[in-house]
């Protein structure tokens, strides 16, 4: 499914969507789209931990960010340590397994997407109390939030797209 002008967005975000549903299951982790919940905009209260990657190609600057409170945080760094790591947002080994997550789903996103020359920046990494990504107002830019319950825990995709 090659994506045109104007099309980026909703395959973006179906591409990413079904890539963090299938890493956490190639990682043992339960995770449930909230797709009724996913809105236009940054929605992502209580985030304690992120990730964002840059995703660049012909034409295209768009970033996506991974944001995770400590439930669903923790989740992850238990089952990509096998539980010998104690999730910790001022602790680099932790904290990159949110990168890892990131760097996985962007990789199999853009795969299904299949939208020639796009590529991945490595992570940033990013900590603190209700960590927030403020969307560009620019025209051209449009940012989505796609929620998604793991366990007692949230974990939000946020994806803003420059086309």
């Amino acid at each position: 499914m090659a994506a045109g002008k104007g099309s980026l967005l909703p395959t973006l975000v179906n591409s990413y969507a079904g890539a963090l549903l299938s890493v956490s299951q190639t990682v043992g982790i339960q995770v449930q789209f909230l797709k009724t919940q996913v809105t236009p905009g940054v929605n992502a209260p209580g985030g304690r931990a992120a990730a964002l990657i840059g995703i660049v190609g012909p034409g295209v600057h768009s970033t996506a960010s991974v944001i995770a409170d400590m439930v669903a945080f923790d989740t992850f760094v238990s089952a990509f340590t096998g539980g010998m790591i104690k999730a910790n947002v001022d602790d680099p080994m932790s904290m990159s397994v949110l990168g890892e997550l990131t760097n996985m789903v962007s990789g199999q996103a853009l795969i299904k997407a299949s939208v020639p020359g796009l590529d991945i920046t490595p992570p940033q990494l990013l900590s603190g109390e209700n960590i927030k990504t403020i969307p560009s107002k620019k025209a051209g830019v449009s940012s989505f939030t796609l929620p998604f319950k793991v366990g007692e825990g949230n974990l939000y995709l946020i994806l803003s797209v420059h086309e």
